[in-house]
């Protein structure tokens, strides 16, 4: 997942507009949702303009190839549709599903303290990277760490302390 602004506490964002898809108004997407397609499964959408969330109603969407696209309402071509091109794409959190106890969505964990085994404070948590075998939690501090999000790397994860504990050398 890329680094997302959080600009409410409310909204969080799951993607961007990033191009045109055919002549009748339809624009690809680039997904941060996991899986890609999920972004579809969301609605509605919104994007900032001028500072205020503007409400995005999508008619149809799907993946095409490697991509997702969507079709906006009321856009009917590549004119109106370029109003879109580089917006990014944010949702309601309530409308993400619920989770266990214990488990957390990567944008709650933004901002959480992250201590090592010996109490060493590495930084704080700045994002995730997902690299196909294991996801990598990103520490700024100072020093960046990028430490795996798995076991035997993670000990521990409090979200009432906004603690992460890791077992991770300072000097790594």
């Amino acid at each position: 997942m890329s680094k997302a602004p959080h600009l409410d506490d409310k909204k969080l964002l799951v993607g961007k507009i990033n191009g045109f898809f055919g002549l009748q108004g339809w624009v690809k997407l680039l997904s941060y949702t996991d899986p890609r397609k999920n972004i579809l499964s969301y609605q509605p959408w919104y994007f900032l303009s001028d500072g205020v969330y503007e409400k995005i109603e999508v008619t149809n969407g799907r993946e095409q190839s490697k991509t997702i696209v969507a079709h906006i309402k009321d856009v009917d071509n590549r004119e109106q549709s370029q109003v879109f091109i580089g917006k990014d794409i944010y949702i309601d959190k309530e409308q993400l599903p619920k989770l266990n106890p214990g488990e957390h969505y990567w944008y709650e964990m933004i901002g959480f303290e992250v201590i090592n085994q010996h109490n060493e404070k590495l930084g704080v948590v700045d994002y995730f990277v997902e690299t196909g075998s294991n996801n990598v939690l990103v520490t700024k501090g100072k020093k960046e760490y990028w430490i795996p999000y798995i076991e035997p790397f993670l000990i521990s994860t409090n979200a009432e302390t906004k603690q992460i504990i890791v077992d991770w050398d300072e000097d790594f």
